[in-house]
């Protein structure tokens, strides 16, 4: 699979220890690595194909001192895709209000047929880029509807609704950031943490530091973050993802195909 990061305050903070004991763990996850910071003048992603321990232009970034208010990391084990830097998260997208969505993404989709259409359109080959890019399309088809912007609770309940269903018989956890809001989604055991302050919110696969008080993301449920606070919190689904025999073969022969080097499209 992958492990992703988020952190989400109300003050800038520096993240680069936190980052660093992030990348360390690409020795178990070396399809990739991602970075994007969050401006208010915009985002700055940065991302290769490459194993990140050994990613000069990462040791680069880390070098300076890696200070926001919302930052998110990838480190990417391919279980759907080829390992080419489209492939790689974060996935940036902008929406029909000229709202610019990015999406991280730890997880595979086994079954979910409204995907599939999002093959022609993606710029790479995974589960996870289609899966922002047919949310951006009920977001457009909302505000069409409606015939306005969405508020911000108006776009939590609607992801609320589509993570939901997108989580049955899939592994969905999920970091997406709407320029306003931060969504933070798990629905398996024991795959996602999180470690609060007064101040922030900082989320991650596995612990990124010695403190103590790291927490298991509440299951099945999706959380809206802003300013290092829980603004919204949805009712929970039942959709808990357990890993299957069948998902193992599924994902098996995946890697398989990418030693031979064949094409593998679920």
């Amino acid at each position: 699979m992958c492990e992703i990061f988020c952190f989400n305050s109300n003050k800038p903070k520096q993240l680069n220890t936190c980052l660093e004991c992030f990348y360390n763990h690409s020795e178990q996850h070396p399809d990739g690595w991602g970075l994007a910071n969050m401006q208010s003048n915009g985002f700055v992603i940065d991302k290769e194909p490459v194993k990140a321990t050994c990613s000069q232009h990462l040791k680069n970034i880390l070098s300076n001192p890696v200070v926001s208010k919302n930052v998110f990391a990838h480190i990417r084990l391919a279980t759907m895709g080829e390992i080419v830097s489209p492939n790689c998260h974060p996935f940036i997208e902008m929406d029909d209000s000229n709202r610019s969505w990015m999406l991280i993404h730890n997880g595979t989709i086994f079954d979910y047929p409204p995907l599939d259409k999002y093959k022609e359109f993606e710029s790479g080959d995974t589960d996870s880029e289609r899966i922002l890019l047919y949310i951006i399309d009920k977001v457009n088809e909302f505000e069409k509807d409606k015939g306005a912007p969405s508020t911000i609770k108006e776009r939590f309940n609607l992801l609320s609704d589509l993570i939901a269903d997108l989580s049955k018989n899939n592994k969905l956890n999920l970091m997406i950031y709407d320029g306003d809001l931060t969504y933070i989604h798990s629905n398996m055991k024991e795959s996602l943490y999180y470690l609060k302050s007064d101040d922030s919110f900082l989320v991650a696969s596995t612990p990124v530091n010695d403190e103590e008080g790291w927490m298991q993301v509440e299951l099945n449920k999706l959380f809206g973050l802003i300013d290092g606070n829980i603004i919204f919190e949805s009712e929970e689904h039942e959709n808990e993802y357990i890993l299957t025999k069948e998902h193992e073969e599924y994902i098996q022969n995946f890697m398989d195909s990418l030693k031979k080097g064949d094409k593998f499209y679920g």
